[in-house]
């Protein structure tokens, strides 16, 4: 996906609400480690944040996460699922009927038929971690060529059997499965709708993927066990995710006439508090200055997948802790490497939550 430049246009979108599914059941990150023979993977919660994650029970999967999550957001919107034009699933994930993995139909079809959207046209979408932000990108083209009036964007992310081959099997922090045991399962949705004012909205949103860095992250199944397999240099996606990115930011507040410091709140991708802290470092030093408030939403959910931007956006919500007027940025960075910027300005949205 190449960058598109949007910023010199008004807002012609904005999310209309927000809705999440977590499940109820939680792993410890502690209990992954413990009876460990080594020492330093005992420091895994301290390094990245994560004291545990949402993980799926018996009967739920990415179809009845992401059709809960939905739901959660029509109880927040003025639109009943009738009124809706499209829905864009985004996850990963596909697992449907517990550990099989459907290509077709697609999951966007299986979550329009269980919420009862008849009249919405439906298609799936995959960009890794960014799946989701890629979502609101791709409903926003539409709704600024005139094609729809409002669409839902969702995804279920079932993704903590990544851990099932990892547990066990590691002994230090430079195994490239490391980051399988950090991922957690979660639903969310978003409808975003045409914009009646231009003083909110959706007023930047722009994408690039970086080809060559595909080879740092990659996930495959393996024959003879039936999760699938996640590889990630970590140390080294992280390094080229902040350098190359700061570029990306940098063109983005200046085309929208923004300073860093002029950013109320900054929420990144969810991967480790300890990368996420590097990477600001990074970027106070490249900006000379940083954002009011970053989210980091990670203690109790870990890294969520496409579905964490939206997590950490529904939680600020009910928590009350946006007002209208701010300026929130939305990164991504994803595997691939993809990396997103979407910047956009609260509105009354924040009171319907909390």
């Amino acid at each position: 996906m190449t960058g598109q430049n949007l910023q010199s246009r008004k807002p012609a979108s904005r999310i209309e609400s927000v809705g999440t599914f977590v499940p109820q059941k939680r792993l410890k990150i502690s209990d992954l480690v413990e009876n460990k023979q080594s020492l330093a993977l005992k420091k895994l919660q301290l390094l990245t944040g994560i004291h545990q994650k949402a993980v799926c029970s018996d009967g739920e999967d990415t179809k009845t996460l992401a059709v809960k999550a939905a739901m959660d957001c029509l109880k927040f919107s003025s639109y009943r699922a009738r009124d809706l034009d499209m829905i864009v699933s985004c996850s990963i994930s596909r697992h449907l009927d517990g550990h099989v993995y459907h290509c077709e139909p697609p999951v966007s079809l299986y979550i329009k038929n269980a919420i009862g959207a008849v009249n919405a046209v439906n298609f799936d979408v995959i960009n890794a971690c960014a799946g989701m932000l890629t979502g609101v990108y791709i409903a926003d083209n539409f709704i600024r060529r005139g094609k729809i009036r409002n669409c839902m964007v969702v995804s279920g992310e079932y993704i903590t059997t990544l851990g099932n081959h990892a547990t066990g099997k590691i002994r230090s922090l430079a195994n490239p499965e490391l980051a399988s045991l950090t991922v957690g399962d979660a639903g969310a949705a978003a409808i975003v709708e045409r914009q009646s004012s231009e003083a909110n909205g959706l007023f930047y949103l722009d994408f690039f993927t970086l080809a060559q860095y595909s080879h740092l992250c990659t996930a495959r199944q393996k024959r003879s066990f039936p999760y699938p397999i996640m590889k990630t240099r970590a140390r080294k996606l992280h390094r080229v995710s902040v350098s190359d990115s700061k570029n990306i930011v940098q063109k983005a507040l200046e085309n929208s006439g923004l300073t860093m410091d002029q950013i109320d709140y900054m929420i990144p991708h969810q991967t480790s508090k300890s990368a996420i802290k590097a990477g600001l470092k990074q970027y106070e030093n490249f900006f000379k200055a940083k954002p009011g408030n970053t989210i980091i939403n990670l203690k109790n959910f870990g890294n969520t997948a496409s579905t964490s931007h939206f997590l950490a956006l529904y939680c600020c919500l009910q928590k009350r802790k946006f007002k209208p007027g701010d300026r929130i940025l939305l990164l991504a960075l994803a595997s691939g490497l993809v990396v997103g910027v979407i910047l956009l300005t609260m509105d009354d949205l924040v009171e319907r939550y909390g």
